[in-house]
């Protein structure tokens, strides 16, 4: 066991005016299996960076281990697997790397196979398998579900839970929860360690809130009494002091020593009230400096003039000779939030794209209903640039509703003066859904929306879903998400 010491520690990109992080002290067991969340753009990718040295900052960061970034930047992708994983780690063992791929349910033929002959998922697994092999060190894993269909994020979360000595940055809650002891969670005033996985972190946070917005109103309600109390404290003390040179009302001479003395027990019981009021604007201040902004999300969508919107009946969709998916035979009617589910490959973004409208080589029977309008969210953002007022006036939507959409996803003022392909990914995600919720549309389809979206807006997306029940075909890959919004499963 040793420790990485975090003291002080103080950081802001050149040219910004706020700090990313001030004066943040914490420490980490190496030992640690540590979930990593955040809200999106809070730094989470950052800190990995300055673990990694790649930024100059101020306060110190002291470790006896060394620090290994994921994923890996493979220069060669056209090298075999094999040649990748000599340049990760040249010094492997390889009946060791075996094992590993064995854990992984990777075949051993991979390793002579070129790199970017294999899938995402195969590439994610090939490149932890080389990752742990390295030894002193301690792992830097950031968001390695992105490119992961449900099945490989059990498996790879069965993985990491044998292991130890990382730092896991992932957006899922069950892949998290089941491969992690401790989180590190970058709050909107601090940086703070838990132990447990995390849904005992959200409970605990939950239940934090909680405390801190009843106490909130309590002193809210304290402060007002307070406040009146003092008033007509301060009043009566007026209205005594003038008595002090007037007469009594039988016309007899006004005892100044006992005005004087009332008037003095006033003026101290106003400055106990005064005090008081004080120290419970004081404690009030030091709440809710982390609750999170989840304002709740709407969506206006349009009534179809028909129940069924879409139908497929025996579609096989083939790239040349090859059929991606075959006899596949769903309907999509209106309130249906339809899951499609699968492993990588296994045409669900093709069947999207085709119901969308791309040109797509199917056979079978596809049927669209005439005039519908179709709201679109792609798993790619790497169109997005330029600035948002631009963005939204070009697509055609309110731009006043699409950036209250995004301060609702917790969006600073600051950023909405940023060029979009500045923005992380997870910021990027949410421009692509603040626009498809402003867009006046029969059916939203979205693939993949969730790619690096942070926990607290997965949520605030779960409950619009849920509340408003707009007609919804998906991908995704987040198995706590498709539990609570699905109707309907399309397993390919």
């Amino acid at each position: 066991m040793s420790l990485i010491n975090v003291t002080n520690l103080t950081f802001a990109y050149d040219g910004s005016y706020d700090n990313i992080f001030e004066n943040a002290s914490f420490q980490i067991d190496t030992d640690w299996k540590l979930g990593f969340t955040g809200r999106n753009g809070r730094g989470k990718t950052t800190f990995l960076n300055l673990l990694l040295g790649k930024y100059e900052y101020g306060g110190h960061i002291s470790a006896s281990v060394r620090f290994e970034y994921f994923p890996f930047h493979v220069e060669n992708m056209e090298n075999h697997t094999l040649d990748v994983i000599n340049d990760i780690n040249p010094d492997y063992v390889h009946w060791e790397l075996l094992r590993e791929l064995s854990l992984l349910k990777v075949s051993e033929d991979v390793l002579y196979r070129p790199y970017d002959s294999l899938s995402n998922g195969e590439q994610t697994k090939v490149m932890l398998a080389a990752l742990f092999l390295k030894e002193n060190s301690f792992l830097l894993i950031d968001e390695p579900t992105n490119h992961l269909d449900s099945h490989a994020r059990k498996l790879v979360s069965d993985y990491l839970r044998a292991k130890s000595g990382f730092i896991l940055v992932s957006h899922d809650r069950s892949f998290l929860d089941n491969c992690v002891d401790h989180i590190l969670s970058i709050n909107k005033s601090n940086i703070e360690i838990q132990r447990g996985n995390f849904s005992e972190w959200w409970e605990n946070k939950q239940r934090q809130d909680n405390y801190e917005l009843a106490e909130n109103e309590k002193l809210r309600k304290d402060i007002k009494r307070l406040s009146d109390a003092a008033t007509r404290t301060s009043n009566w003390s007026h209205e005594v002091e003038k008595t002090k040179n007037g007469t009594r009302n039988s016309g007899s001479k006004v005892d100044k020593g006992y005005v004087g003395h009332k008037a003095a027990k006033m003026m101290k019981r106003s400055k106990g009230i005064e005090q008081r009021q004080q120290s419970a604007i004081e404690d009030r201040s030091m709440l809710l400096k982390n609750i999170e902004n989840s304002e709740s999300l709407k969506i206006s969508q349009l009534a179809y003039h028909k129940k069924q919107l879409a139908e497929l009946e025996n579609v096989s969709i083939y790239y040349g000779e090859k059929a991606v998916c075959s006899d596949i035979s769903f309907t999509i009617e209106q309130g249906d939030r339809i899951a499609l589910s699968g492993k990588n490959g296994s045409g669900k973004s093709s069947i999207i794209k085709l119901i969308f409208g791309e040109d797509i080589d199917y056979t079978g029977t596809f049927r669209k209903g005439s005039q519908l309008k179709i709201s679109y969210v792609s798993q790619d953002t790497s169109h997005l640039r330029g600035n948002l007022t631009d963005y939204a006036n070009s697509n055609g939507i309110d731009e006043s509703l699409f950036k209250s959409i995004l301060r609702k996803l917790d969006f600073s003022r600051v950023q909405f003066e940023k060029d979009i392909s500045s923005f992380s990914g997870g910021q990027k995600k949410k421009v692509l859904i603040a626009k498809s919720l402003c867009e006046k549309a029969h059916l939203q389809i979205w693939d993949e929306p969730l790619n690096f979206i942070d926990v607290i807006s997965r949520i605030q997306i779960e409950e619009l879903l849920l509340e408003y029940s707009p007609t919804i075909l998906f991908v995704e890959h987040d198995s706590e998400f498709c539990n609570h919004i699905a109707t309907k499963i399309i397993e390919l």
